[in-house]
């Protein structure tokens, strides 16, 4: 009798935990619906830009599913669709998603204890700067599951829009696509303007790499320089002076 009802003790408790799984799950894809729609509606336009670079629809689906970075993603399908060299679309994207790094070594303070391996690299494929801004403001000790719930709304809702993104850039007249691939910049622009405004170092920096693209657009002997490397040297160059200029106070720590 005693077996027996450690056995029913043991499935109750299995019962139990796959239960808290999925309401942990569930917890976090509640908290993923706003980065959902955002990604859903960027990535759109990014299905059209890659359309209109070269890419085929499944190359531009396939992308965004295995890599759900949107300023590296489009600055390495330019690359790709340019011809670029391997070592170019390495250290651009190195260099323009080296943030991760930090959000990954800051969220895994925040992790279980003896959270396993296979665990901590699903979750780190799915950080971005909004799932980290979640991620980071959760109360206690992040669960795998709950992360899960999180990631796995913005995986498809990137990976969704660029697939219909890309048929409608497939469908529609090319003037037209043409026309609404400029909402990329114009979420770029919606992402700056507001913070150059309230920020001096923000709008110095976004002035300053401005003219050094112009620079190496413009500037016979800068034009040397491919597309990828300038987008190194720019981010280097530009990053490294706003720290000198601006460090960050005490207060800001």
């Amino acid at each position: 009798m005693s077996v027996q009802a450690g056995g029913i003790i043991d499935c109750m408790t299995e019962q139990k935990s796959k239960s808290d799984q999925k309401s942990l799950f569930l917890e976090g894809m509640k908290a993923s619906i706003p980065i959902t729609l955002g990604y859903f509606a960027v990535s759109a336009a990014y299905g059209m830009a890659a359309i209109i670079e070269g890419m085929t629809v499944t190359q531009a689906t396939v992308a965004s599913f295995i890599t759900l970075t949107s300023a590296g993603q489009f600055a390495g399908t330019t690359l790709i669709c340019a011809g670029a060299s391997l070592i170019e679309l390495i250290l651009t994207q190195l260099i323009i998603n080296a943030r991760y790094f930090l959000m990954s070594i800051s969220l895994a303070q925040k992790l279980t204890p003896h959270t396993p391996l296979w665990q901590r690299m699903l979750m780190a494929y799915g950080i971005t700067d909004e799932i980290y801004a979640v991620a980071v403001s959760e109360k206690g000790n992040i669960r795998f599951s709950w992360m899960m719930g999180l990631i796995v709304g913005p995986v498809a809702g990137w990976a969704g829009g660029t697939l219909l993104g890309g048929l409608a850039s497939a469908t529609l007249p090319t003037d037209l696509v043409n026309c609404l691939g400029l909402a990329m910049y114009g979420m770029f622009i919606a992402i700056f303007i507001p913070a150059a405004r309230k920020s001096k170092s923000v709008f110095y920096c976004v002035l300053l790499a401005c003219v050094l693209s112009c620079l190496f657009a413009w500037v016979s002997a800068l034009q040397i320089f491919s597309g990828g490397y300038s987008i190194i040297i720019i981010t280097v160059v530009v990053s490294a002076l706003m720290a000198w200029l601006f460090p960050r106070s005490e207060d800001e720590q």
